[in-house]
This record gives C-alpha cells, sequence and structure tokens, in this order.
C-alpha cells in the first residue's frame, strides 16, 4: 500500500481547461447572429429588389390583341355592333399611333385629312378608306351585314394595324 500512497502525492488532480480569451462566449455569439442576419436582411433586399416595370405597350399590340379578342365573337355579335367596335379600335390604333384626331371626326372628315397627310402611304389611305365606308354602310345606311362582312372588316383592321398591303378583292 505504500506505493499506492506515494503515487498518490506524486498524481494531482486534471486541472479543469483554462479560459484563455479575452472576449467572452457570449459576446462571440451575439457577434456571429448580428453578422449572419445582417448577411441575411442584405440577400432578402437584394431579391426583393423590385423589377423593372415592363414598357408599355405599343399601340399597334394593344390593337392586335383587342382585334384578336374580338375575331372569337364574329359569330355572336350582330354585325352592327361587330361594326361598331372593330371601328372604335381602329380608331383607337390611328389616333394613338399617328396622333390624328380620328375619334373626334366624322369618316368624311378623317378622309379628307388623310388625303393631306403624309403618315400614310397611298395603300394604307386606300384601305382605310374602305374599310370606313364599309363600316359606315353598315351603322349609318343599316346594311343587312352577314358575319362574313364582319370577317371582311375585321381582315381589312388587322392587315391596317399589321402594315400590310392591300389586296383588291
Amino acid at each position: 500500500m505504500i506505493s499506492l500512497g506515494f503515487a498518490q502525492q506524486n498524481f494531482h488532480e486534471i486541472a479543469p481547461p483554462v479560459d484563455y480569451s479575452f472576449i467572452p462566449a457570449w459576446a462571440i455569439f451575439l457577434a456571429s447572429f448580428v453578422g449572419l442576419s445582417l448577411i441575411g436582411l442584405i440577400v432578402w433586399l437584394l431579391k426583393r429588389k423590385p423589377k423593372p416595370a415592363p414598357p408599355p405597350k405599343l399601340p399597334r399590340q394593344i390593337a392586335l390583341e383587342e382585334l384578336d379578342r374580338i375575331s372569337s365573337e364574329i359569330k355572336t355579335m350582330n354585325p352592327y355592333q361587330f361594326s361598331i367596335r372593330v371601328s372604335d379600335i381602329l380608331r383607337r390604333y390611328v389616333t394613338n399611333q399617328f396622333a390624328l384626331p380620328v375619334t373626334r371626326q366624322t369618316s368624311v372628315e378623317f378622309l379628307t385629312a388623310l388625303a393631306k397627310s403624309s403618315s400614310f402611304s397611298m395603300n394604307e389611305k386606300s384601305l382605310l378608306e374602305d374599310f370606313l365606308n364599309r363600316c359606315d354602310l353598315i351603322k349609318f345606311a343599316r346594311y343587312e351585314a352577314t358575319s362574313a362582312d364582319s370577317r371582311l372588316l375585321l381582315d381589312e383592321a388587322t392587315r391596317f394595324v399589321k402594315g400590310e398591303q392591300l389586296a383588291f378583292a
């Protein structure tokens, strides 16, 4: 037993770890939390950054979409009402695209002003004249139009908006 007592005297208890940091542990955790929160906030703000608004639609795009939308109504809509709607779409397009006050003019006034305008080619002028004459015939002369007449009006309006050449029948 003597040897056991001697061994115990030579070995001491193991000392606990020594804290050698000058910064307390709670300060390190707090700094880590604040740093990660700031990084998360920056990432969130960058992702949340508003995307630029899409450019406004051009008058041509708007008119083509409206003409496409009412093309499905040819069979169901009264040709009189259809001619008014197509005429309104085309007049709005000309007003917005070429800054002409077409919506406040009669067809005759518009065609007179159109003859003096250099904004349109001869084909476009004749296409517009034909279109407006057909619309006036349906709207004011109460011509008994059919869905085929409505289709013709829609085709003329679409060709004019797209800028295609007039093909006389």
